[in-house]
């Protein structure tokens, strides 16, 4: 697989440990080891199906009330626009961020997806797993789950300023994540229980 390699900004210039400049990847004076190892990111796959269709929506991009028989609704994903000033800001992805330090995988979940969308979630299945190289000097591995909203108010927040339903068959919105799109079309060709 052809993928952009790190550079050497992904590397401390001083030791985290004792102050002493690095000259390679082991301290000299006291003996830290420097290892690059990838951020753990967690997603959000909202189906717009698997929403209460009395659930409150503020500033949702081309979508009409809920009709109330979940069958009749249309089989869309929830897609969060990026804002300006964060990186890839204007590009659509599927709700997501990082795990902090001492927070266990879904409570990562749960938080980051109320801070971008509104939304109380209950985390479900692992839709997918994929390593990301689209920054290669901050590279993530990505577990994407499908998660039931519960509560809240369906609102964009955080890193996002805008929310749309896509078809994962034809997200027509500018993605900004390759592997967005990669577990929108896996999600598709294993017949994923949408």
């Amino acid at each position: 697989m052809n993928r952009p390699r790190s550079t050497d900004r992904s590397l401390f210039r001083f030791c985290p440990f004792c102050g002493s400049r690095l000259d390679g990847r082991t301290c000299p004076a006291c003996g830290y080891v420097q290892y690059r190892s990838p951020i753990c990111g967690v997603a959000a796959v909202i189906l717009e199906r698997d929403l209460p269709p009395d659930l409150p929506r503020d500033l949702i991009e081309g979508s009409g009330p809920f009709p109330a028989d979940a069958a009749d609704r249309p089989l869309r994903v929830l897609l969060g626009r990026r804002r300006p000033g964060v990186s890839r800001g204007g590009l659509w992805c599927i709700p997501c961020g990082y795990v902090e330090y001492d927070e266990e995988i879904r409570e990562a979940l749960r938080r980051e997806t109320l801070e971008e969308t509104g939304l109380i979630v209950e985390p479900g299945d692992v839709i997918a797993v994929h390593s990301n190289f689209h920054d290669p000097d901050s590279q993530t591995i990505g577990i994407w789950f499908r998660v039931r909203a519960i509560g809240g108010t369906l609102r964009p927040g955080d890193d996002l300023d805008a929310l749309a339903f896509a078809s994962p068959a034809n997200a027509d919105l500018p993605l900004a994540f390759p592997t967005d799109e990669l577990v929108l079309s896996e999600m598709l060709e294993i017949g994923y229980p949408l």
